[in-house]
């Protein structure tokens, strides 16, 4: 669920550099489930052998940070007279929602977001010279060094002797499979999924083409919408990774685990190492 008009502002503050909110504000704009088990509170340890699902982007490397700041950029060479940068953020949101829906994900599909989002705000003003400086703003983002979060290395390496790691993303395929051969984790995952949605049927294809047990089976990644949310639909486990810089398109409230199932909100990756 994107956050509203104030909650954009935030994010556009925080994307200019102005303070961004703590871990309090993300909790002020998302229900929390009456049974997550949360970090701050006794935490349950699970038997070896489990399946752990892992997702890519803000979980195991920084991501999201780097396109704030090209969106930042991209707003700032905008200068428009009429939208204030809260509002242009606005309007660049409904354009990736209507990129995704045709292109996908990925940089590609966030060039034709950049591009679509100023012809429709400036239109008389686009030339082929504006054209090259809003590709510049992504070509940062693809020439940006892969950028580990805390402890990801030490904890796969620990998590892959006692569990199987599947990694689970999603996204542009050749880019994703990029990212994790730039990363040196690849050899901490018994196999590799890049989906182009991960919603319930996803999941569901996974556990049957692995033949999984849902029951010892997590999701664990950054993302309510597409990490949590389908997961516990398609009755796996989840763990929820709190990240500052989750993409906005990716926000919702966390749904309540069902009945047999189990959620765990964690608030660093290296404490995946107390629970598995």
């Amino acid at each position: 669920m994107a956050r509203d008009a104030d909650e954009t502002v935030v994010q556009t503050q925080r994307s200019l550099g102005a303070p961004g909110p703590d871990f309090g504000t993300w909790e002020t704009a998302c229900a929390v489930p009456s049974n997550l088990i949360r970090y701050d509170r006794f935490m349950p340890q699970f038997s070896p052998g489990q399946t752990l699902l892992i997702d890519a982007d803000d979980t195991l490397w920084e991501n999201n940070v780097y396109f704030e700041r090209a969106i930042a950029a991209f707003i700032s060479y905008l200068d428009h007279r009429e939208y204030s940068p809260a509002e242009v953020r606005l309007a660049l949101n409904e354009v990736e929602r209507e990129t995704i829906l045709s292109h996908g994900y990925g940089l590609p599909s966030f060039t034709r977001s950049l591009l679509a989002c100023f012809e429709r705000l400036n239109p008389a003003m686009m030339n082929e010279e504006k054209t090259q400086r809003i590709l510049g703003f992504t070509r940062a983002i693809a020439e940006q060094e892969i950028e580990l979060l805390p402890d990801v290395a030490d904890t796969l390496a620990e998590l892959s002797t006692r569990h199987r790691l599947i990694l689970m993303t999603k996204g542009n395929h050749a880019e994703q499979a990029d990212k994790l051969s730039r990363s040196g984790l690849a050899s901490y995952f018994s196999e590799v999924e890049i989906a182009a949605e991960k919603d319930p049927a996803a999941y569901r294809d996974v556990l049957r083409r692995y033949q999984l047990a849902a029951e010892t089976s997590w999701m664990i990644g950054n993302s309510p919408k597409s990490d949590i949310n389908p997961a516990l639909a398609a009755g796996l486990n989840a763990v929820f990774l709190f990240h500052k810089d989750t993409w906005i398109l990716e926000h919702a409230t966390l749904d309540t685990a069902p009945e047999g199932q189990q959620l765990v909100e964690l608030d660093s990756f290296a404490k995946l190492r107390a629970i598995f």
